[in-house]
């Protein structure tokens, strides 16, 4: 059997007695593509050192093998914290107004895939079958190519593709383009996504279409595909059924006695919504004074990205909303809003999910959401809480049962809820298990099966050369 190698930004390295050191989408959508290969875990270790070797350090964990590589203080401002994360991510969110945009930055973005192709490519077998995740690595085929590596790579994007007329707003959007074309096939989360880039090819790059998601751009096939990632459906359950036992948990539900739990739980980032989630719950209590004291709204946020400017601000915003809110609404016996920047293990969301009436899962643009999806697994079949979802985010096109909402209206969120807090078990009921079917049917192993399939059965046609090979000719 062919091995797999994956490509991430990051690698979450397992320690040595097996027991997981993440448990994000990522690296649990990682560890269910490895139960069927062998392979290699590629990428940046998280670690900033001021002289970082061009060699990666290679370590053996059973059937998978990490190679990790460091990164240099300017490498990890102008590839992670500049292009990455202060271009790229607010473009593919719609967010224009912030994205920032430099040269040195991508000039940076491109040294570090440039870097991390000449690590990667020494590792690289014939048979190899080669997986990039993410928008970090947008070039990284086009690079390898041009060392010579022909073996098929797939590209999955976690995160919205946006319309052209957005995507072209950034002076690399052509070089992008082009570098992502050199991908034999690019998933992504939702069929607008696949419509938005392949629009794109087809006008930018004079991109010819050859039916079936194909696409010759230069002389090269590319297809491009949806596959809407999953979650590990059986095991987040399972967390949900036996969360009664756990500390938090329990203690949680002793505060809440009778009253109604709301909850959110979000990266601290500016396309997840909360500050505007906020104004829609304090719209909600000045709507309905009667479920005053009566309705308790979790907000959990871990922070991120903290040396990024725009989300230093967002942090204040979102704690001068939750003071004004609480101040004019608190009484001395209940808060409205529970904000928490700690993260929280699997174990514990699960139970405060299936704890939550409601689940606020509103981003103002998301590729996925899998907070939406693990609410819904979560909840018991006979008595189950209500998803309240952003129309804007990937995870609505399949779960339609949910209340889908505009989130930019927080009159329409705040009804929403309402409804939600009120709607009737047997409506409840209804709503829930098609959804829930659904995401037993399309979980993460169904995800990876498809995308590594379809990889390993397509190969390109009419593909030029190596571009290394075909200069030594």
């Amino acid at each position: 059997m062919a091995r797999l190698v994956i490509v991430s930004n990051r690698v979450a390295v397992p320690e040595e007695n097996g027991k997981s050191v993440a448990a994000g989408g990522l690296a649990v959508a990682v560890k269910e593509a490895f139960t069927s290969y062998e392979g290699l875990w590629f990428g940046w270790s998280g670690k900033v050192v001021e002289d970082p070797s061009e060699e990666p350090e290679l370590i053996d964990r059973g059937r998978v093998q990490y190679a990790v590589v460091d990164l240099s203080p300017q490498d990890h401002r102008e590839y992670y914290s500049g292009f990455a994360n202060r271009a790229l991510w607010p473009i593919m969110h719609y967010r224009l107004g912030l994205g920032s945009f430099s040269r040195s930055d991508y000039a940076g973005y491109q040294r570090v895939n440039r870097t991390f192709a000449r690590a990667l490519a020494k590792l690289i077998e014939p048979d190899d079958i080669i997986w990039v995740h993410d928008y970090h690595l947008l070039p990284l085929a086009s690079e390898l190519r041009g060392l010579g590596i022909a073996n098929p790579i797939g590209y999955f994007h976690h995160i919205p593709w946006p319309a052209a007329d957005v995507f072209n707003t950034l002076p690399a959007s052509g070089d992008l383009l082009r570098g992502i074309a050199d991908y034999d096939l690019i998933g992504l989360q939702t069929d607008p996504d696949v419509h938005n880039l392949s629009r794109n090819l087809i006008d930018e790059l004079r991109a010819i279409p050859l039916g079936g998601g194909s696409l010759m751009v230069d002389g090269r096939r590319t297809r491009i595909r949806s596959f809407p990632i999953g979650i590990d459906v059986a095991g987040f359950k399972e967390a949900a059924e036996n969360a009664g036992a756990n500390k938090t948990v329990r203690e949680t539900m002793a505060g809440l006695r009778t009253r109604k739990l709301l909850i959110g739980v979000d990266r601290l980032d500016y396309s997840k919504g909360v500050p505007e989630r906020m104004e829609a719950v304090d719209r909600f209590f000045a709507s309905n004074p009667d479920q005053r004291c009566n309705v308790v709204y979790l907000q959990i946020t871990p922070k991120s990205r903290t040396e990024v400017p725009e989300y230093e601000e967002l942090s204040r915003e979102v704690n001068e909303t939750v003071g004004e809110i609480n101040g004019a609404l608190g009484e001395p016996n209940w808060t409205p809003i529970q904000y928490v920047t700690k993260a929280y293990p699997r174990p514990v969301l699960a139970g405060l999910y299936r704890a939550a009436r409601v689940g606020l899962v509103t981003p103002m643009r998301d590729g996925m959401n899998l907070v939406a999806k693990e609410y819904i697994v979560a909840q018991t079949a006979d008595d189950p809480g209500v998803l309240v979802l952003s129309k804007f985010a990937g995870a609505s096109r399949q779960l339609p049962e949910a209340l889908l909402v505009n989130p930019y209206d927080r009159f329409e969120v705040a009804e929403a809820i309402r409804t939600a807090l009120y709607m009737p078990r047997g409506e409840r009921i209804e709503r829930w298990k098609p959804m829930v079917e659904r995401m037993t049917r399309e979980d993460v192993d169904w995800w990876a099966r498809n995308f590594l399939t379809d990889l390993e059965n397509f190969r390109t046609v009419e593909r030029e050369p190596p571009r290394a090979a075909a200069a030594a000719e």
